[in-house]
C-alpha cells in the first residue's frame, strides 16, 4: 500500500500514525531508537507491507500488469490502491479528505525532528502539492506514476500505467474494495497485538 493507505490504517494513535508513514526510510533495527508508539507504527508497516504482497487478491491485480512492468507492477498496484481509497473516501472516513490529509502534514511538521532526513527532503513537496489529496483524481495518480517513473530513470514505464488503470478500472477498483475490508481488519488486530505487547514488556 501507498502513504495514505499506511496513514488510514494506523488509527488514531499519532505518532503510530508517523512511524507507519516513514517506515520505508528506516532500515534494519534502527526503529528500536524511538519511542514504543513510533515502533508500533513501523512495525504495523511492515506487516502491512508483507500481508498486501502476499494476498491472492492483490497477486490478481499485479498480474494484470506483469507482462507489461515485470516487477513494477507491485508498486504501480500501490499506487492504483491509494487512488481507490482516496476516490471513495466517505466510504472510510466520517472526515473529508482534505480536511484529514492538512491534518496529516500539520502533525508531521509538529514531529519534524522525528522524520528521517530523506521523508524531511520530499515533505515540502509532498504538503506543496498535496500528494495525498491529489490520489482522489486520475490527473493525480498519472503524476506520481510520471514521477516514479523519473526516479526509475525511465526504464519502468510506469507513466504509461495511467492506461491500463483507465481500461481495467472496475477490475482494480472491485479488487481494491475486496482486499482492503481484509487490511483493515488485519491491521486492528495488529494494532491490538502491538499495543498490548508493549503493556505487557
Amino acid at each position: 500500500m501507498n502513504f495514505l493507505a499506511h496513514i488510514y490504517l494506523s488509527g488514531n494513535d499519532d505518532l503510530l500514525k508517523i512511524g507507519n508513514f516513514m517506515a520505508d526510510s528506516i532500515k534494519g533495527k534502527k526503529y528500536q531508537k524511538y519511542s514504543p508508539s513510533v515502533q508500533n507504527g513501523i512495525i504495523l508497516h511492515r506487516a502491512i507491507d508483507y500481508y498486501t504482497d502476499t494476498h491472492p487478491i492483490v497477486k490478481e491485480s499485479t498480474q494484470r500488469l506483469f507482462p507489461t512492468y515485470g516487477h513494477y507492477s507491485g508498486i504501480i498496484i500501490d499506487i492504483f490502491y491509494d487512488h481507490f481509497l482516496a476516490a471513495n473516501w466517505n466510504k472510510y472516513s466520517n472526515i473529508p479528505l482534505k480536511t484529514y490529509t492538512l491534518d496529516f502534514y500539520t502533525l508531521l511538521k509538529e514531529n519534524y525532528d522525528l522524520l528521517p532526513l530523506k521523508v524531511q527532503g520530499f515533505l515540502p513537496y509532498m504538503i506543496n502539492d498535496n500528494w495525498l489529496y491529489s490520489y482522489s483524481h486520475l490527473e493525480g495518480i498519472e503524476k506520481v506514476l510520471q514521477g516514479m517513473n523519473r526516479r526509475t530513470g525511465k526504464k519502468s514505464d510506469m507513466h504509461l500505467a495511467i492506461a491500463e488503470l483507465k481500461q481495467h478500472y472496475e477490475k482494480f477498483e472491485d479488487e481494491f474494495e475486496r482486499f482492503f475490508e481484509e487490511l483493515v481488519s488485519f491491521s486492528k488486530t495488529k494494532i491490538e497485538e502491538l499495543t498490548s505487547n508493549k503493556k505487557t514488556d
